[in-house]
């Protein structure tokens, strides 16, 4: 594993903000790429590399009998319409609500239309997620200007090609799936209206055909793609109104779930090749230690291993299978060093993150407005300050690591499942010494990502493209349960200080401070209407890879700040549910949301003895969700959830069906980490390795049902896969205070509970 950049640092002691670079995120990398290639690229070269991208992807996925059009799609002679995501399936369900998008455009028969994986190729590039982001960088009005090609070659310059922050619905189905199909259906009309002789005007599209009322004569798509794929298509087509919508906002059963039920689904960890080998891996237990060295005789000596290969940080047992390697890697004895981390502890963490928030440094992010401090000292203020800690989470997929690469004749070839297969191939290239284009990365299904498998966190990259190039036949890496819960790139350990002003009912002034890796700024909108408010964040590295995590930032700042508003109702002697609203713009959607979420769920009926109920509402990804927990407290101390209602405001429903699905598993997996998940630390290392010691929340802890409601706004259309999450837990943590008395201002609960 890669060595940690701050080893030098005294962890324990740390009183300033890690030296460790910033991550660029997908915002800051589309900024600095577009800035480059409109000074320094030129329009012309601009325009000719667009075109020319298009005429490669177009070439990949056509062929005799396929027509191709904007490196989306393509039209068969059959009728058939295939869409070509560029992101990867992992449970989220977003390839079946990308083809709806883009059929509705298309007026497309549903049932003549496929969804396949896009090819890992530059060519595929995803612009759609530039063009959504980059307002978020400069604006609506500059990024109106940029031209799409220059967009284009920018995504292709990162490369882009990420499945993660809750985009592929909000953008790439908005800009890339609903305008092609309307493009499409556009030139499809014009090529008709030539064959048949009439105007445009008088044709009419519907279930894959343009027909002409007025004499009775139709054509299919499937006539018509071969001269629609030469015309222009239009950059700003006109879009179906709501009213016209057929398949957006529908309810249809997900594609990928008959192969995932029956088991024809393959997975990376399923892939296999004839003469295929398996390997497995232990590396150092203390992230940044190196191997110090290792006798190989011990796994040679297992019937079926072939060789034991050394990494700098790792071990690495081939072996004919996976039992095999197995034994092999449990036979050795290798010595690590701890890389100077052996004072690296979670309580250890926690009091440096407090003296570094106390220190009164120069914090790296500030937001808010307002004078706070003039708040604070006004005459006749209550002040309220409280504090709060969270800890580092894993991810938990079901599906551990596993990635199969095969090197012969030049060209490295891997399968498996990550969540941006340009840089995948980038990377894998830089490690094994090759040019981008002799990699070739087949992409597959996931079985879970929740921000895991971003390649440049993966380190499996790395260590299968040296593997193959050791191993003379195809080779399978698979990491262990027990090495993926051990190697994670876990949420980052957090802490905050949280400090209000009360006056008549009302919060005055509000600051937090954050400590944690990375930034706590962002993608968390501070939905409160409040005089004055200062947010600082204070960065924080431990030795620790650590990553995004289902909903990111959201879910830290979500727990605090909405413990903090039950905290601040209290104090002030309110409703938690009323002290809100007077805190939130009339006529908000999030007050709407709120409000929903209150009457759904009976907010203010009596309760049974020992039963409380919280509320939450937190905006992430363009989304609004109100959230409402009934729950309460077993014999043995540990929280019992009853009931659960999450409202959303998404702004439009693709499809509801599975729109309801991943809202309700973001609330369950909010429950889940706010109740027992943990990774804690001792001398450096991680101390849990499976689900034994990492507890899940099993099915009988769960509520029987959690009610899903949309509220159909019309904003902008907002994420989905990650937005349910964020408000679980605060929701939770208000309940369980409302039934017990005891304020909750740390997680996991159960080791409260324990306590």
């Amino acid at each position: 594993m890669a060595d940690n950049p701050n080893s030098d640092l005294d962890y324990p002691e740390t009183s300033a903000p890690a030296a460790k670079p910033k991550r660029k995120g997908v915002k800051r990398r589309i900024f600095l790429a577009g800035s480059a290639l409109v000074v320094g690229g030129g329009i012309f070269g601009v325009w000719w590399t667009d075109s020319n991208a298009k005429g490669r992807a177009n070439t990949l996925i056509g062929g005799e009998g396929k027509h191709a059009f904007n490196s989306v799609m393509t039209i068969a002679e059959d009728d058939t319409v295939t869409l070509f995501s560029p992101h990867i399936d992992f449970g989220q369900g977003s390839h079946t609500a990308l083809g709806q998008m883009l059929a509705d455009e298309l007026d497309a028969a549903w049932e003549k239309v496929t969804i396949e994986q896009a090819p890992a190729d530059m060519a595929f590039a995803n612009a759609a997620l530039a063009k959504g982001f980059l307002p978020t960088m400069v604006g609506d009005t500059v990024a109106g200007l940029i031209p799409d090609a220059v967009i284009g070659l920018m995504a292709r310059s990162m490369p882009l090609m990420i499945t993660g922050g809750s985009s592929a619905i909000r953008f790439t189905g908005e800009v890339a799936m609903r305008r092609t199909g309307a493009a499409v259906r556009a030139a499809l009309v014009a090529e008709a209206a030539d064959r048949l002789g009439v105007p445009e005007s008088e044709l009419t599209t519907a279930d894959s055909k343009v027909t002409h009322a007025k004499s009775g004569r139709s054509l299919r798509y499937g006539e018509l793609a071969a001269g629609a794929a030469t015309r222009s298509l239009s950059s700003d087509p006109v879009l179906k109104t709501r009213d016209q919508w057929k398949l957006i906002g529908k309810p249809v059963p997900r594609r990928d779930i008959p192969s995932k039920v029956d088991g024809s689904a393959v997975y990376g960890i399923d892939f296999t090749l004839p003469d295929m080998r398996v390997a497995t891996i232990a590396a150092a237990p203390v992230r940044g230690g190196k191997l110090e060295s290792v006798d190989e005789a011990p796994a040679l000596a297992i019937s079926g291993v072939e060789k034991v290969v050394k990494l700098p940080d790792a071990v690495i047992v081939v072996a004919k299978g996976y039992w095999p390697a197995t034994k092999g890697l449990a036979a050795l004895s290798p010595k690590f060093t701890d890389g100077g981390h052996s004072a690296m502890s979670t309580p250890a963490i926690y009091a440096a993150q407090e003296k570094l928030r106390k220190a009164s440094g120069e914090p790296d992010n500030v937001g808010g407005e307002g004078d706070v401090d003039a708040a604070f000292a006004a005459a006749g203020v209550k002040l309220v300050e409280a504090e709060y800690r969270v800890p580092f989470l894993h991810h938990a997929m079901m599906e551990p690591f596993a990635l199969t690469g095969h090197f012969k004749d030049g060209t490295l070839h891997l399968w498996g499942g990550l969540q941006d297969p340009l840089s995948t191939r980038a990377k894998a290239a830089k490690a094994a010494g090759l040019e981008v284009d002799n990699v070739v990365f087949h992409p597959m299904i996931m079985g879970g990502g929740f921000g895991r498998r971003f390649p440049d966190l993966v380190e499996i990259i790395d260590q299968i493209a040296v593997l193959a190039k050791q191993v003379p036949y195809p080779v399978k890496l698979v990491w262990s349960r027990e090495e993926e819960v051990r190697h994670g790139t876990y949420r980052p350990q957090s802490s905050a200080g949280l400090k209000a002003s009360l006056k008549d009912g009302k919060i005055t002034g509000w600051r937090a401070d954050y400590v944690q890796s990375g930034s706590a700024e962002g993608e968390v909108p501070f939905i409160y209407a409040i005089p004055a408010t200062l947010r600082r964040h204070f960065a924080y590295q431990s030795n620790q890879i650590d990553g995004p995590w289902r909903s990111v930032n959201a879910t830290q700042m979500g727990f605090y700040t909405e413990s903090f508003m039950d905290e601040l109702a209290a104090a002030a002697g309110e409703d938690p549910y009323q002290f809100r609203r007077k805190h939130l713009a009339t006529g908000s959607r999030h007050l709407a949301a709120l409000d929903m979420v209150a009457k759904r769920s009976g907010w203010g009926t009596p309760l049974p003895k020992g039963v409380g109920r919280g509320i939450a509402i937190v905006e992430s990804f363009d989304t609004i969700v109100a959230e409402v927990v009934e729950a309460s407290v077993k014999e043995d101390g540990s929280p019992k959830v009853l009931k659960a209602w999450a409202v959303v405001d998404c702004g439009t429903t693709v499809n509801p069906l599975n729109a309801e699905a991943q809202i309700a598993g973001g609330l369950i997996m909010g429950l889940s980490s706010a109740i027992g998940e943990q990774v804690t630390l001792d001398k450096g290392a991680v101390v849990e390795s499976n689900f034994s010691d990492y507890p899940i929340l099993k099915l009988a802890d769960a509520p029987p049902a959690v009610d899903v409601h949309f509220i159909e706004s019309g904003a902008k259309t907002g994420g989905i896969g990650e937005p349910g999450l964020p408000p679980a837990s605060p929701a939770l943590a208000n309940a369980l205070s409302a039934a017990t008395g005891k304020r909750i201002r740390n997680l996991p609960l159960l080791t409260q509970a324990k306590a």
